[in-house]
């Protein structure tokens, strides 16, 4: 039976789909789609693949749309950028264009995974680019304008949450902030900022830390310098006028980085801000593995990182209680980044962002001090 190729395009204000037949017919007309009609969108394409079937087909600025999709049994793929022309300065390649890419060559897509995420096929790449920033993220650490961690004496750890807001897991994730007295910081995306601005006033009224995590959750490698200091100004502008406040943390969407992303951060009036510990809540190993992971990885000073949008977070809010309780059982005090950054009142004490003073400690960017462990960011969170 012949395919269909579903183009999804991201804008200022959404997505457009588009899509063809196997010979570049239309088979709808093109569609635009607010990004908080998500489930809808999927919905919809569901049933065009239930007719025939059908690959839904976006490009590696479009990062919010893998988890859902793959959790719903579509069949997702990626077209990179050696595949298709250059992409407007804010947006990403037509909705047309990528369907028709999609249908004249299908075989050099990339088949998008839960597993992999949008990054599916590209993890050497990612961890590169890692290994390369290092020196420059070592300075940026020194400077105070890159932080993973905070000390590692000071009995506390900062809860974040990425990816967000959500039209649903927004509101349960603070209620159960709300009912232990706790505080944590949302790094959300743009793209859901202007669609859903009450969950984002939600989350500042109810005394949590915004910052930003771009505006349609791109592969910053894949963006021009131009590219990318306009999803984070677009996504601080839409952020201060929800709140009266920019954002002053920025989370590197995957924490995916290289030397020439972090030149084109550089001026950039925010604090790169990554972790130490990832739940990797985004794989959905369940509520239990998610908390254990957590409870595991967590000391004195962990930046932790969770999941409030672009998928099905219903684990992670399930795991946050056993997660909290843990954390105060273990007498690790839950705040947000910004107070994990402010330096200690202790006479003597090192004001450094993430300064650990015990003696013969790592303090390479990225280390983790824990015996054993694996100083690498994750490929696919974030």
């Amino acid at each position: 039976m012949t395919m269909r190729y579903a183009g999804i395009a991201w804008t200022d204000t959404g997505y457009r789909v588009e899509v063809l037949d196997g010979a570049g017919r239309r088979v709808t007309e093109p569609s635009r789609w607010s990004a908080d009609r998500v489930a809808e969108l999927i919905a919809w394409l569901g049933e065009l693949g239930r007719e025939q079937p059908l690959a839904a087909v976006f490009d590696s600025t479009n990062g919010l749309l893998d988890g859902p999709m793959t959790a719903a049994g579509l069949e997702v793929y990626r077209a990179d950028p050696w595949l298709l022309p250059a992409r407007p300065r804010f947006g990403s390649v037509a909705a047309h264009r990528l369907a028709e890419q999609a249908r004249r060559t299908p075989g050099a897509l990339a088949r998008v995974t839960a597993e992999g995420g949008t990054l599916t096929g590209r993890a050497d790449e990612y961890f590169d680019g890692v290994r390369r920033s290092e020196p420059v993220q070592a300075e940026l650490t020194a400077a105070g304008r890159c932080f993973e961690h905070g000390r590692r004496d000071t009995p506390r750890v900062a809860l974040t949450f990425d990816d967000g807001p959500d039209p649903v897991h927004t509101r349960r994730i603070l209620e159960i902030l709300d009912r232990y007295g706790v505080r944590a910081t949302f790094f959300c995306v743009g793209h859901h900022v202007a669609a859903l601005p009450d969950e984002v006033r939600r989350i500042a009224a109810a005394g949590h830390e915004l910052g930003n995590h771009s505006w349609s959750h791109p592969f910053l490698p894949d963006l021009t310098p131009d590219q990318l200091r306009e999803q984070l100004d677009r996504t601080t502008d839409a952020v201060a006028r929800v709140t009266g406040e920019a954002p002053e943390l920025f989370r590197p969407p995957y924490g995916a980085l290289t030397p020439e992303v972090l030149a084109a951060l550089e001026g950039h009036p925010t604090t790169m801000t990554l972790w130490d510990v990832d739940s990797r809540d985004w794989a959905r190993p369940g509520p239990e593995r998610i908390a254990a992971t957590v409870l595991e990885g967590a000391g004195p000073g962990s930046v932790v990182l969770m999941h409030e949008g672009a998928g099905d977070r219903g684990q992670t809010v399930q795991a946050l209680p056993s997660i909290i309780e843990g954390l105060l059982e273990r007498g690790l005090e839950p705040v947000t980044v910004g107070e994990l950054r402010a330096p200690s009142a202790r006479p003597g004490a090192d004001p450094r962002p993430g300064a650990d003073l015990r003696p013969g400690a790592d303090l390479r960017p990225g280390a983790d001090l824990r015996p054993g462990a694996d100083p690498r960011p994750a490929a696919t969170p974030g």
